[in-house]
């Protein structure tokens, strides 16, 4: 077994903090250091499904992309999903560490991954890192010659969804011409709205995604930037496997897995 101390310098071995946003909850955000961890379990959202897998599994700690809690919590109660969560971890011993934006800038992380997916090349931050220019936000690469928007959205779902057989892909948005080719493609994981000017900036033609709202989606139209939204939840979820893995091969002797029920809550309903 390995302390939760020695678990965590693992973890930021692989998503640096010092990567993530300011604005960012990353790190050990419940649990004793002290505890000894011989099960860790892998998540993109922590719900109340997963957390429930996470008391089935005998697992000391949840390693979940997205923080929870988030924003300061005034209450633990069960008035609440968040507190039912927070209830169930803390009664049962289990620890939360969260990577998120760590994860999504990291050598290797969810951005870099869903560029190799694509084949691009000379790929390099959006936003480089002041110590470390080869990491940083987004990523940025040449999508192969004569692929177009719809091309490579259609093999970026057929990889995602080989990468993570338990995610349904049954299509995605694309916001401008289509039809043109993807050219210089920006990466932006989760939600990138608020990147368009970014990757308008590094002279991508192609903004990749999860989710994107309308005015953002004109905003990117208008920069001359047609966007693949793939949904949320698809385009980070693969990656948790990945992390499982990464952490597994650092720690000798821990037993590390994804959870099975941490689905996406949003499907496709055919028309």
């Amino acid at each position: 077994m390995a302390t939760l101390a020695e678990v965590t310098a693992a973890l930021e071995a692989i998503a640096p903090l010092r990567l993530a946003a300011d604005w960012d909850s990353v790190g050990l955000l419940i649990g004793s250091r002290r505890a000894t961890i011989s099960r860790v379990m892998t998540c993109l959202t922590l719900t109340e499904a997963v957390a429930r897998e996470a008391v089935r599994e005998g697992v000391e700690l949840i390693g979940s992309h997205h923080p929870l809690p988030f924003r300061p919590v005034g209450r633990i109660t069960d008035d609440s999903a968040t507190g039912r969560v927070l209830l169930d971890l803390l009664g049962n011993g289990i620890a939360v560490w969260s990577s998120h934006t760590a994860w999504d800038s990291a050598a290797g992380g969810i951005n870099h991954q869903l560029a190799e997916f694509m084949q691009l090349t000379d790929v390099m931050p959006l936003e480089p890192d002041a110590i470390d220019p080869t990491v940083g936000v987004g990523r940025v690469g040449e999508a192969p010659a004569g692929l177009t928007v719809t091309d490579l959205a259609r093999s970026l779902m057929k990889s995602l969804a080989a990468a993570d057989p338990s995610v349904s892909i049954a299509g995605c948005h694309i916001a401008g011409d289509a039809t043109r080719p993807a050219g210089r493609v920006g990466i932006v994981c989760g939600s990138g709205g608020e990147m368009i000017a970014a990757v308008a900036a590094a002279g991508s033609a192609t903004l990749v995604t999860g989710e994107i709202k309308l005015h953002d989606a004109l905003a990117a139209m208008a920069a001359g930037v047609s966007v693949v939204a793939v949904g949320h939840h698809a385009s980070e979820r693969f990656s948790m496997n990945v992390f499982a893995a990464r952490l597994t091969a650092r720690v000798p002797g821990l037993t590390c897995f994804a959870s099975q029920a941490d689905v996406d809550p949003l499907v496709w309903v055919p028309a």
